[in-house]
């Protein structure tokens, strides 16, 4: 499941690269994001840190999307089961 949504994300408008994260490692990370496990590293642990804002303690993850946004690029992350998919676009 996690190569079919991968590849979906390589189709993403003005897109610079993307990664696909488990668990905090980078499972793909093709373009601008390659083999890059410092900012797979940062960005795991900008998620875990927005998990921690929660209101109500619950399983679920407490938002659906998080923005990230750069002067040239943005980071769109989104998290769903124990994978996050993180895209970086140009502005």
């Amino acid at each position: 499941m996690t190569s079919t949504l991968a590849q979906g994300l390589g189709r993403i408008t003005d897109q610079l690269g993307y990664l696909v994260l488990s668990e905090g490692a980078a499972l793909a990370s093709p373009g601008n994001l390659k083999s890059d496990e410092q900012a797979a590293s940062a960005i795991s642990e900008l998620v875990s840190t927005a998990c921690g804002f929660q209101l109500h303690h619950g399983m679920d993850v407490p938002f659906n999307h998080l923005s990230v946004v750069f002067r040239e690029h943005t980071l769109l992350v989104t998290v769903s089961g124990q994978s996050g998919f993180v895209v970086k676009r140009q502005n």
